[in-house]
């Protein structure tokens, strides 16, 4: 599994292959260990990092294909051309919602570019059913044992624009 640390010091020199996710809603960005749920909290389905959002609108944190976009719009996996594939899971137990509460005009194999809306969601409606906001955004898959993660955990992340995750391999 790759390596993750909080640490902005890399020499550019030794970096191949870097890739950066920017955050996918306003709000504060949060270690994936903070997530109400132990799928991701534990890491069970890969490294990342989680928004809890001040905004309604979810943007894409990488370019590519729409790997996968769930019947109820809760959740959307993103395939870079280098094989990177990254899932952003709206709300935590969404999936109970069928739908409710999610708006989005995409579709599996659309190609999406960082910082387009993938979906919005109505706050007030996913309060009132006692679901948790907090979004995690996890690499999936094209991570390894000689890639590494930093995070840059923010208070006021700004969708589409602050980097929240940098993978590279060093040679």
């Amino acid at each position: 599994m790759a390596q993750a640390n909080n640490s902005n010091h890399v020499n550019e020199d030794q970096i191949r292959d870097k890739f950066q996710l920017v955050t996918i809603a306003d709000g504060e960005i949060i270690r994936l260990e903070e997530v109400p749920d132990p799928v991701f909290s534990e890491k069970m389905v890969g490294e990342g990092f989680a928004v809890i959002p001040t905004s309604e609108e979810v943007v894409a944190p990488i370019s590519g294909k729409l790997y996968q976009v769930a019947d109820t719009l809760h959740a959307y996996v993103i395939e870079t051309k280098e094989g990177i594939e990254v899932l952003v899971h709206i709300g935590i137990n969404t999936i109970s919602l069928h739908g409710e509460g999610f708006q989005s005009e995409l579709k599996k194999g659309m190609y999406v570019t960082k910082g387009d809306r993938l979906a919005t969601f109505d706050r007030n409606y996913l309060e009132e059913k006692n679901i948790s906001l907090v979004i995690p955004v996890v690499v999936i898959k094209g991570l390894d044992d000689e890639t590494t993660a930093t995070m840059n955990y923010a208070k006021n992340g700004v969708a589409g624009d602050t980097i929240a995750m940098c993978m590279f391999k060093e040679e």
